[in-house]
């Protein structure tokens, strides 16, 4: 039979989780396959944790991984496909949203020779008009300014096969987008669409801050234009000094000196608008060196508090 490994980032889930493992356990009983599933805790400071240890003592096939902190969504998953050694890997959240019953036709589409099988989360009226607008306008920009084409409402609900996940991890860059990264590893893909359903308790823990956060990590780990946009202010700042260049001459060709007044006003607003197009290419290239120093630095992803052993079977009320 083949494996399965089932990666599941928590963060403070203490109202959801055992709601969602009685939904996913029921599930994964319909299924032909030996599955593992792995409970990444990435720092939850409610009672995740003891909930997480009470059912991997109920149940076998449950890993429980503890972070140190709270490192981030992204470095949650990469832990979880650190461990995972499985024919496939399926990475899902834990709020409901990722329908657990999609992991059969997952698995199936991954048995007719797919490496990677997206999901794509088609919004409806019950998500707000902001992130609707919100997620369209990154995928619009980050396709169109980055090589590498992402799926528009790509979610983190994906199978890989052993080879892809692998690939992901022959890449330990620091700031991790695992959407951009899947998509350039390429090999053979499909795509899932579906509708998130309602959460099952509790609220998101992706707050504006962090979609932000993630935003900038895709852009500046994805694409060079930032860089470009710099250059492309400074070449302007030199036409337009070139264009004032020759209108200043044409006062002495023509003998017109008196007309040439000069005016503080329009200096001032030169060197304005100069120094804003500096800053912002200072700027741009400060985020890219940033980015490459805290690279080079060769920090972990993140670090384990307690690794995941084999669980005992024992009472639930121990």
């Amino acid at each position: 039979m083949k494996t399965v490994d089932l990666v599941i980032p928590v963060f403070n889930e203490e109202e959801v989780i055992e709601l969602f493992h009685a939904k996913l356990a029921a599930e994964l009983k319909t299924l032909p396959y030996v599955f593992t599933i792995w409970y990444i805790n990435d720092g939850s400071k409610d009672d995740t944790a003891k909930k997480l240890k009470i059912i991997s003592h109920e149940d076998e096939r449950v890993r429980v991984l503890e972070l140190s902190r709270n490192f981030g969504h992204q470095a949650a998953l990469t832990a979880g496909l650190d461990r995972a050694n499985a024919d496939y890997v399926i990475s899902l959240d834990a709020d409901g949203q990722h329908p657990p019953e999609m992991i059969g036709e997952m698995l199936e589409l991954a048995g007719n020779g797919y490496d990677i099988v997206l999901t794509e989360r088609m919004d409806t009226q019950s998500t707000s008009t902001f992130k609707r607008w919100t997620s369209s306008t990154f995928y619009r920009l980050i396709n169109h300014i980055g090589s590498t084409q992402i799926t528009p409402g790509a979610a983190d609900f994906r199978l890989l096969t052993r080879q892809v996940v692998e690939a992901l991890r022959s890449m330990p860059e620091y700031h991790r987008f695992l959407r951009g990264m899947v998509a350039w590893v390429g090999f053979r893909s499909v795509i899932l669409p579906y509708t998130p359903p309602p959460r099952m308790a509790g609220y998101s823990k992706y707050s504006l801050a962090k979609m932000l956060r993630l935003s900038m990590d895709a852009i500046f780990s994805f694409s060079l234009v930032p860089l470009y946009i710099g250059i492309s202010l400074g070449m302007l700042m030199l036409f337009l000094a070139l264009v004032e260049m020759i209108y200043v001459i044409s006062f002495w060709v023509t003998g017109n000196i008196s007309n040439l007044a000069p005016g503080w006003s329009s200096l001032m607003f030169i060197i304005l608008i100069v120094g804003g197009f500096l800053m912002i290419s200072i700027g741009l290239i400060g985020v890219y060196i940033g980015y490459i120093f805290q690279e080079v630095k060769g920090r972990p992803v993140y670090l384990v508090r307690e690794p995941a052993d084999e669980p005992e079977k024992i009472n639930a009320a121990d």
